[in-house]
């Protein structure tokens, strides 16, 4: 487990994911940058407005309502903690389709 969680933990940046799109589409960088670029606007704008985004056969963006908590005291490892009130918030979780758990 451990050694797998070292190989995931150098990531692909933004032009190594251009140079890539390149050599397999036959683009230039700079155009497949533009594609990466524009995406990101499409699936920001999607998920403000819909509250989903689905890059098919890669993963599922959706947005979710936390409600707001009020401020008090809570049982937390045995101790009372006190907690201060939270305002609500809206969080943005991502999900691997189905296809691609079954390709790993």
């Amino acid at each position: 487990m451990a050694k797998a969680m070292k190989a995931a933990a150098k990531t692909m940046t933004k032009g190594a994911l251009a140079e890539a799109l390149a050599s397999e589409t036959g683009l230039k960088k700079s155009e497949c940058n533009k594609v990466v670029e524009s995406l990101a606007k499409v699936a920001t704008t999607q998920v403000k407005s819909a509250g989903k985004f689905v890059l098919p056969g890669l993963c599922m963006i959706k947005t979710r309502q936390k409600p707001a908590t009020k401020a008090g005291k809570r049982m937390a490892f045995g101790k009372e903690i006190s907690c201060k009130a939270q305002p609500a918030k809206t969080i943005v979780k991502a999900f691997c389709v189905a296809a691609l758990k079954k390709s790993i």
